[in-house]
């Protein structure tokens, strides 16, 4: 196995650790940017997952700072990393590899996502729920923003 060709999915499945929708929300982005994933990507060309992707990526970012928000290490928040990891690693591994990048891009989310919850919790004793949001948000869009750019090319 090429781990460095795979190298992209895994650290999207981190991304997706901390944010769920934010691996999806980079992807979408950067199409709108005619930018080319090097794996297939089937759902987020269609206009529908594409801004819907993106409106759940901006929503997660606020729905994080409220009292009511869950952990992420429930059922439903698992399953969600699941998915938008899923999806976006298949989408930065190489041509004919993106089963692998899913699965790489999965592995690494979930087991991260106990991780970055518990330094999340202990950011949030020091400093409160919001600011602890925001500086962990603007570090994991940052991430998937730099993962995504160097993983695409311009459409040709």
């Amino acid at each position: 196995m090429n781990t460095p060709a795979l190298l992209p999915s895994a650290l999207i499945g981190a991304v997706a650790s901390a944010r769920s929708m934010t691996p999806m929300a980079t992807i979408a982005t950067a199409r709108l940017a005619d930018r080319d994933t090097p794996g297939e990507l089937a759902l987020l060309d269609r206009p529908l997952f594409k801004y819907g992707a993106l409106a759940m990526g901006v929503g997660e970012l606020f729905g994080d700072k409220m009292k009511t928000a869950p952990d992420r290490t429930v059922f439903l928040g698992l399953l969600a990393r699941v998915m938008s990891a899923g999806i976006a690693g298949a989408a930065l591994a190489p041509k004919g590899r993106e089963k692998a990048g899913a699965a790489v891009a999965v592995a690494t989310a979930v087991p991260l996502a106990y991780l970055t919850l518990a330094a999340r919790k202990k950011a949030m004793a020091r400093m409160g729920q919001t600011r602890s949001g925001l500086i962990e948000d603007a570090l994991i869009v940052a991430a998937g923003a730099a993962i995504v750019a160097l993983a695409t090319r311009p459409e040709s």
